[in-house]
């Protein structure tokens, strides 16, 4: 049984299909427009998506109307507002379709439910966790000590294709510098 979610796991841990239809299982399959919000600032984080198909941006906006775009998700990424899913609390970052996509959609209870009833998933989950956190730290020390040409380069050559679907301003916002200064980057 061949699908994308399968595939992404198998990176990570082996799976019998009997095992992968009891994971799939636990995941609805949805559809959303270009600009359509998956999860709005102030709401409930209902779901951990799982990208089949298109683009996303998560969005922190500030009080002032500032916008700081935190991530981006692509196909065979996932995203979240990850703080807001797992402790129920009220959504702090949007998450929005920079193209027409399609998700894999998981609740908490689905994803408790899942890891209890399959305990090699739990290690899947861990592993793609501390992968977050990796990239999340070297993204703030690319940050703190990288120029904005360096950040520019090597998001180019970590994710040319997402270089390619992103609209300037949104990756320049995303490298923390101006259209201007990104445009003299990427000639």
């Amino acid at each position: 049984m061949n699908h994308p979610l399968r595939e992404h796991i198998e990176k990570v841990i082996p799976l019998r299909d009997e095992e992968f239809k009891l994971i799939l299982g636990h995941f609805s399959t949805k559809k959303f427009k270009k600009h359509q919000f998956l999860i709005q600032e102030g709401e409930p984080a209902k779901y951990n998506f799982f990208v089949l198909s298109g683009l996303l941006k998560l969005v922190f906006t500030e009080s002032s109307g500032k916008q700081h775009i935190v991530a981006f998700a692509m196909e065979d990424w996932w995203e979240s507002d990850f703080f807001a899913w797992y402790t129920g609390a009220p959504a702090t970052m949007s998450l929005e379709c920079l193209e027409d996509t399609e998700v894999l959609c998981i609740t908490l209870d689905d994803y408790h439910a899942l890891c209890n009833s399959l305990q090699k998933i739990e290690r899947f989950f861990l592993e793609k966790s501390i992968f977050g956190f990796v990239s999340a730290q070297r993204r703030i020390l690319a940050m703190l000590t990288s120029s904005a040409q360096e950040r520019y380069e090597r998001l180019l050559k970590q994710y040319p294709s997402l270089v390619q679907r992103v609209p300037k301003t949104q990756l320049a916002a995303f490298l923390g510098v101006s259209r201007e200064t990104l445009s003299r980057f990427s000639g």
